[in-house]
């Protein structure tokens, strides 16, 4: 073994040893194994074992921060653009959607036609779930993110007020990982992370999807150790930011003046005159043509998931002061155009 792999297997041995013995990693621990990982500094056996007993054990919120620490120090990030507000950055999960249409696309372009920039990111069909991502409803769209290198995708991120990081291409290192997460059959702590990642420099607000109500604490202690104040927790769709119809909508924001501190929302979907229906995923085809439906502001039962969730968008974002002007605003700028001028401008952009 060389040096570096008897490191790493001293972190492996810290968390690998047993609910009576084992330890959990310091931050700077777990940025040393994480990095170490993407590297290969560590051997192939070292990281299956890593990513499996720390799955079995589960993560802390300081060794999230450390994780994202490693994906600060050797990951992408998009340059902080002029904005009178904080960048909204969407964490969804990277192994996609297979039960229940995704909007997000959609509320990125919806926010940034009102001047509220949105960063998403992700990849192609990954495991575990390998459903489907963010980026083939783009492509759907007219929007084929995966060529662009960053400096391109940067100057469409100033001028659109969208930019999308797309993981294969420019962030390369963590390609080896996938295939660990394949061959294991698991999400490793690391896909928890990548939700409350933040490839962007500049104020952003971090909107993150979760399923299990532990993971809020783990994303609050990992964000307060970073120093993030302004961010929004999603009890969403598949582990998404897509707020559910089928069932009240619980959502998690960090108070204004108490960061420490989370505010607790539950949107009930029938108080506002929405469906309890969530939208189910058929084909790509289908939902990029009901996507398209929205945008020219025709009524489909995907037109209600874009209006439950972009008036909550507008909303919180601060462009609308309350709940019922927001959802307004939102059926107003979906039946004027307005934000298929935006996808538009971004399919021009693109050319």
């Amino acid at each position: 073994m060389t040096a570096m792999s008897n490191v790493f297997r001293e972190l492996l041995q810290k968390i690998g040893s047993g609910n009576h013995t084992g330890e959990n990693l310091t931050r700077q621990e777990a940025a040393t194994a994480t990095k170490m990982m993407l590297l290969g500094e560590a051997t192939p056996a070292q990281i299956g074992a890593f990513l499996i007993a720390h799955r079995i054990r589960r993560p802390t919120g300081e060794e999230l921060a450390g994780m994202l620490d490693a994906y600060d120090e050797l990951g992408p990030k998009l340059h902080a653009i002029a904005s009178g507000q904080p960048v909204i950055v969407f964490g969804v999960p990277y192994d996609g959607r297979s039960r229940t249409a995704p909007i997000s696309p959609i509320m990125a372009l919806l926010l940034a036609t009102v001047g509220q920039p949105v960063v998403m990111h992700g990849g192609d069909r990954l495991p575990t779930k390998y459903g489907l991502p963010l980026v083939e409803v783009w492509q759907g769209l007219g929007v084929n993110w995966t060529t662009l290198p960053l400096n391109k995708t940067q100057e469409i991120f100033e001028q659109t007020g969208i930019g999308f990081v797309y993981t294969p291409r420019h962030f390369p290192l963590t390609k080896t990982m996938w295939e660990y997460r394949d061959q294991l059959g698991k999400r490793p702590p690391l896909a928890t992370m990548e939700l409350i990642w933040c490839p962007y420099t500049g104020d952003a607000h971090i909107i993150s999807g979760f399923v299990h109500p532990p993971t809020e604490g783990m994303f609050q202690v990992a964000l307060a150790l970073r120093k993030v104040t302004k961010y929004t927790l999603v009890k969403g769709l598949e582990g998404s930011c897509d707020l559910p119809r089928d069932r009240t909508a619980i959502i998690s924001i960090s108070s204004s003046t108490a960061p420490q501190k989370l505010e607790r929302l539950h949107l009930v979907p029938r108080e506002y005159g929405f469906s309890t229906k969530n939208v189910a995923l058929s084909t790509t085809a289908e939902l990029v043509s009901d996507m398209q439906a929205v945008l020219l502001g025709k009524p489909r039962e995907l037109t209600q998931t874009a209006l439950w969730n972009g008036g909550f968008y507008l909303w919180r974002s601060g462009i609308c002061p309350d709940m019922p002007e927001a959802l307004a605003q939102a059926e107003e700028l979906f039946t004027s155009g307005a934000v298929a001028a935006k996808l538009q401008q971004l399919i021009q952009v693109l050319e």
